[in-house]
């Protein structure tokens, strides 16, 4: 796929038909954030209610991770942009298929691309095991620095992962604090 402009690509997103996910979806969840964001976060996929509101991490496990960014002044609104591996639902909230997750991937890298970010924060396993490496274990690896051409990455507990194993958030927020500590060392404008 030509690289395309934050227009064109948008669009093609929208109208996308590269998988069966595309059939029962209300909304393409595209991303959300200032397209300048020096961090990116990268989720699974869109859930029920980032399919009906068309933006990703919106439902307890949303309001869960914009508490953990928040107590390192990070928001989606201001600093940083979160996008998902797939744009659309996979039904009853399954993990994306690599078949769907090769139908989707352009658009991410494309996004990738446009947002040159400085680091990347990959949220759960799934995206953790596309971005990072196949073998990526969370439990293990969570919270350490992986350097990807010149792109520092990292992984994080899903949120609703935390939410089902609240006894993991000591962990979370201990990741929290060597994002922050990384921001701060190569990110210009994030803080």
């Amino acid at each position: 796929m030509a690289m395309l402009n934050w227009d064109e690509l948008e669009k093609q997103c929208m109208s996308c038909r590269k998988c069966s996910l595309c059939e029962e979806r209300t909304n393409v969840v595209f991303g959300v954030g200032p397209r300048d964001a020096e961090v990116l976060f990268i989720g699974e996929g869109p859930g029920e209610n980032e399919d009906l509101q068309g933006e990703p991490f919106v439902g307890r496990a949303g309001k869960l991770l914009d508490d953990m960014l928040e107590i390192i002044d990070l928001s989606r609104k201001k600093n940083i942009y979160i996008a998902n591996m797939v744009k659309c639902r996979p039904p009853k909230n399954r993990d994306p298929l690599n078949t769907e997750q090769d139908a989707c991937i352009d658009y991410l890298r494309n996004q990738v691309a446009l947002i040159k970010p400085k680091i990347i924060v990959c949220l759960g396993r799934i995206s953790a095991m596309r971005v990072i490496k196949e073998d990526f274990k969370i439990t293990q690896e969570h919270g350490k620095w992986f350097e990807k051409n010149g792109v520092w990455t990292m992984a994080l507990y899903h949120p609703a992962a935390l939410l089902r194993d609240p006894r993991r958030k000591p962990e979370a927020f201990e990741d929290l604090k060597i994002l922050q500590a990384k921001i701060r060392e190569v990110c210009e404008h994030t803080y």
